[in-house]
């Protein structure tokens, strides 16, 4: 159900677009849209990975790095039975992740400093497999995409003041009107669309770590961290917190505009219903290797991982 109704935002997104562009010009105008829409993606399609990592002063974690996070996102990766991705960290002391990529053999997750000193390895090993889940349902090309269309939405409604035929088939009411509302449509769709995938990865994410309990408590510790630290890279490009497990924005006024997540309380009951109402992570011991099962019991102190 969930693909039936993101293939219906979408619909309506490419719709709300050619409708901007008739109600602009017309049946060319129409046409134009599209056109520009079809350019816009193909560009996207190859370049999107490159420049949300660029955006975020990403830099690739080496294969010989001492963290055991490539190890980590390897074995994950193959509980997912997908193509081992490229690893990211992002220098920022906001606890955070996002995965990226036009497809599972082009694909790449990302991981915050903070995040990687402020979780315990299963907590880790949530965040992974829920950016894994994105890359396996193709949410990175998605959301890029609705990304494209939302902008050039926003760009069309703004053109329409200084289009002449826009003012003959709307007034200038109605000018003024989808100068507004039409970024507004646009935002909702493509909010709908990314609170429906974040629960559908929060579930594949917790079926590929095999414990959602993990998921649900690194959920909640990053929506803390998140919530009072900067994220100086996010607010400069507010147009990609969609693609973060948890909204990085928080610092200014106009950050409540993309709110596009769920709310983190739902996300976490929900992921506490799957695993049968449990409300404690089960955390190995400090030092413990990645490939080791954690153990049964969880421990009564919550433990942090290697790089805090």
């Amino acid at each position: 159900m969930g693909y039936v109704k993101t293939a219906m935002l979408m619909a309506a997104m490419t719709a709300l677009f050619m409708g901007i562009g008739y109600l602009l010009a017309g049946t060319g105008g129409m046409v134009i849209a599209l056109a520009v829409a079809a350019a816009m993606n193909v560009f996207t399609w190859w370049n999107s990975d490159k420049m949300v990592l660029r955006m975020h002063n990403a830099r690739q974690v080496p294969p010989d790095d001492r963290t055991g996070l490539n190890e980590l996102v390897a074995q994950l990766a193959k509980q997912a039975d997908l193509p081992m991705p490229a690893v990211y960290l992002i220098d920022t002391p906001q606890p955070n992740a996002f995965a990226t990529g036009r497809s599972p053999n082009n694909a790449a997750v990302a991981v915050t400093a903070g995040l990687m000193r402020s979780l315990s390895r299963e907590e880790l090993a949530g965040v992974i497999a829920h950016e894994l889940a994105h890359i396996r349902n193709h949410d990175t090309a998605i959301m890029t995409v609705t990304a494209t269309f939302a902008g050039a939405i926003s760009m069309l409604a703004n053109f329409a003041l200084f289009f002449g035929g826009s003012r003959e088939r709307l007034g200038l009411v109605g000018t003024l009107a989808m100068m507004f509302l039409a970024p507004m449509a646009a935002a909702l769709v493509q909010m709908a669309i990314s609170r429906t995938r974040e629960y559908a990865a929060d579930k594949a994410g917790a079926e590929i770590c095999r414990n959602p309990l993990w998921l649900a408590s690194a959920l909640e510790r990053i929506q803390q961290g998140a919530s009072r630290i900067d994220n100086d890279a996010a607010e400069r490009n507010p147009a990609t917190a969609h693609m973060f497990i948890i909204n990085p924005l928080h610092a200014h006024k106009r950050d409540s505009l993309f709110a596009t997540h769920p709310a983190t309380e739902n996300r976490v009951a929900e992921l506490r219903r799957m695993s049968g109402g449990g409300s404690a992570p089960r955390t190995s011991e400090q030092g413990t290797p990645w490939g080791k099962a954690a153990p049964s019991q969880p421990d009564p102190q919550h433990t942090r991982g290697p790089w805090g």
